[in-house]
This record gives structure tokens, C-alpha cells and sequence, in this order.
């Protein structure tokens, strides 16, 4: 049974609500999300003296180090995105079934008929979100997927079927977090900066995976470019910070389990695990 993350227990920290609803705290706001900002504080943790951050870290967050391949960090980012032992997150290869892509939160959405959705109150068209009209029609009718993985989830992330993928494609963009503190105030998977490619898959049709960028994440680290890709192959890793993933699925390719959808209208999140079964192929 999976675990079901309610509404009540997403209580934003006091920093979060003094940015988001306090005019003195919007005006730190608007240095925060700036791209220099968190490229300072990634060049930061991309060195050895970011190093006594970790422990730190693992002591803070009740991190099972035991869960990890044993490495050696030479940085913070390298710790951040340590690697889980495979046999604990084994990926279902089964052409049937569509694998969740990472570890997340999940919430699903219905594409409706003029190629939009909402998340927290807030009308998102898949236009906004790729800034391409002719690709958004494709997901007209389709389901959007949003993946949230917060600081204590496992960055790395994974392609969900073998195939076809096209050029990584870059939106510059400001850099809000993916807490739901600012999705309930901002249009944050439109206005953040992200990275999408459209993956030509062997059993779900065109799926394009988007990834957003937050606050003070280094980078969106992708592996691939244009090329064949094959299931379960790592596709890349977010490094410090909370992040997102999108997945845009055409219009009757996959039934996704119903839970999702439950849950989202319930102001709920899913967790999920990489490489785990979220859906079944039509």
C-alpha cells in the first residue's frame, strides 16, 4: 500500500511563509530565485570545502546511509546525489507497465480539451510550460504527471521505457521552490527554469519529460542527448535542492492508477519509488 502524504502535513516552514506572504520577505524573494544565486551556491557545494556539510546533513535528516552504495563524496553535491543500492529499487521491465521515473511525490492531472490543467488553484496550458504550441497539442486529452522530489528523496532519475529521444531542449526561467508554499502563489512550473525532451517511446507513444529547476538546486544534470535510450537507464540527477519532474502523456496510451488522481483531488500527494509500476499500458 503506498504511503499518502495529506494536506495537513505539508505545513510550510516559517522561512517559506515569511517569503511568500510578507512583503518585506518578497523582496528577498526576488534575489532568491534569481539563476546567479543558486549558480553561487552550486559552485559552492561542487567543492572539497563543502565537504563537513555532510554529516551535518545525515544527522539533520535521519538519513539511512545503509540504503546507499558505499562511496566516497569529494563534495556536497556528491553526497546529494548518492547512489541507492539497485536491488532496492528494482525497475519493473515489463513493457506493459509505465514505471514511475524516481522517487517522488506524485500528483496526476487530466489534460482537458484546450491543452490545460490546474495545480493548486492555478491554470497551467502545456503550451506555457514547453513554449511550444505544436508539441502541446500532441497532449490535448492526456495526462500530466508531476513528480516532487524534496530534499530527502533520491536525485537521480530514470528513463520510463526504451526509445527514441530528441535534443534536450533549455527555458531559461527564475528558480521558486517546488514546496507547495509557492505553488499555491506563483506559477512555478511555467516561470521556473527547466529542461524537457520529447522521448519517441516503444510502448507509450510520444512522452516528453520535463525537468524543473528550484531554489538553490546546482543544476538539472541531463546524460544524453539525441539518441537511443533504453529502459531503466539512468537519464540524470538534480543536484542540491528540491526539484520536479513532468510527464506529458498523450491521450489514451497509458491507465494510470486511480489512487493518483484520488489523491490529488484530495490535496494529496503519492509516494512513489523509482522504477515501480504507476500505470498500465492501453
Amino acid at each position: 500500500m503506498r504511503k499518502i502524504l495529506k494536506k495537513e502535513a505539508l505545513q510550510p516552514a516559517a522561512s517559506l511563509r515569511f517569503l511568500y506572504n510578507t512583503k518585506i520577505g518578497g523582496l528577498f524573494l526576488r534575489l532568491l530565485i534569481c539563476r546567479p544565486i543558486s549558480k553561487i551556491a552550486g559552485w559552492f557545494l561542487d567543492r572539497k570545502i563543502s565537504k563537513p556539510m555532510i554529516k551535518r546533513y545525515i544527522k539533520k535528516n535521519g538519513v539511512d546511509m545503509t540504503q546507499y552504495l558505499d562511496e566516497k563524496y569529494g563534495c556536497f553535491n556528491d553526497f546529494f546525489t548518492r547512489r541507492i543500492r539497485p536491488e532496492l529499487r528494482p525497475f519493473t521491465m515489463d513493457e506493459n507497465y509505465f514505471p514511475s521515473p524516481s522517487d517522488a511525490k506524485l500528483s496526476a492531472y487530466n489534460i482537458d480539451e484546450n491543452s490545460k490543467f490546474n495545480i493548486k488553484g492555478f491554470d497551467y496550458s502545456v503550451e506555457s510550460l514547453l513554449k511550444n504550441k505544436e508539441l502541446a497539442n500532441k497532449y490535448t486529452g492526456g495526462v500530466c504527471l508531476v513528480f516532487r522530489l524534496a530534499v530527502e528523496d533520491y536525485h537521480r532519475y530514470f528513463y520510463i521505457d526504451d526509445a527514441v529521444k530528441e535534443k534536450n531542449i533549455f527555458i531559461k526561467g527564475k528558480l521558486h521552490t517546488v514546496q507547495p508554499a509557492a505553488l499555491e502563489k506563483r506559477r512555478v512550473f511555467s516561470e521556473n527554469c527547466r529542461e524537457y525532451t520529447v522521448m519517441h517511446t516503444n510502448n507509450f507513444g510520444d512522452v516528453t519529460q520535463v525537468e524543473v529547476g528550484a531554489m538553490m538546486v546546482g543544476r538539472i544534470v541531463n546524460n544524453d542527448g539525441e539518441g537511443e535510450v533504453k529502459r531503466g537507464q539512468e537519464k540524470g540527477k538534480f543536484e542540491f535542492g528540491g526539484s520536479t519532474i513532468v510527464l506529458l502523456v498523450q491521450k489514451d496510451r497509458v491507465a494510470f492508477d486511480e489512487e493518483f488522481f484520488v489523491n490529488t483531488a484530495e490535496d494529496s500527494e503519492t509516494y512513489v519509488k523509482c522504477g515501480e509500476a504507476i500505470g498500465k499500458k492501453i
